[in-house]
């Protein structure tokens, strides 16, 4: 008796944690859990967002980029109901530059830029600090953030495809085009 109950803890102890990590059919860039920009809600992004085309954004409301957003916003639009997404990250990691509290952050976007995509908490990207999520997209591209409004493009299946750096326009050639190709 006292053989089969340890065998049963064992199994509650380690089987949801083998289930988890065992999950084949999550990328390792999207294997991350990450609360929604100013809310409770957390999301796994692997099951969130699969079966998408993803542009993962590291985003700043004062930055000389920050005009971006209009232009992220206008992909998301053009191409969400052909399984694009994009998810943005705000991080205050280069110049200070997202130094706001995640209200005035989800406030900025909506007024001013009409955001209606994906925005999560505040994340670190800089190489020295990342967390999960930009420390393996920068392992699968060999490229970190350089400064705010990198953008990195994965497949349908989560897969890295494309790193983008910070000067690339939503709306350049090359980017539609990357997009469009993942379509």
């Amino acid at each position: 008796m006292k053989k089969i109950l340890f065998k049963c803890v064992l199994a509650a102890i380690f089987l949801p944690v083998a289930v988890y990590a065992g999950d084949k059919d999550c990328a390792a860039s999207l294997d991350v859990e990450k609360r929604y920009l100013n809310k409770n809600q957390t999301v796994r992004l692997c099951e969130e967002f699969k079966d998408n085309v993803v542009l993962i954004v590291n985003t700043a409301s004062k930055c000389g980029f920050t005009n971006q957003y209009d232009g992220l916003e206008t992909l998301y639009r053009r191409y969400r109901n052909q399984g694009f997404v994009v998810l943005g990250f705000p991080s205050n990691d280069f110049g200070g530059q997202e130094p706001g509290s995640e209200e005035e952050i989800a406030q900025f976007c909506r007024l001013t830029y009409s955001i209606e995509f994906p925005m999560f908490e505040k994340t670190d990207v800089a190489q020295d600090r990342a967390g999960v999520l930009y420390s393996a997209l920068a392992k699968e591209t060999g490229q970190w953030p350089q400064w705010n409004f990198h953008k990195y493009l994965l497949d349908r299946n989560g897969n890295v495809v494309s790193s983008f750096p910070s000067q690339t326009k939503p709306q350049s050639d090359e980017l539609v085009s990357a997009i469009e190709s993942l379509l």
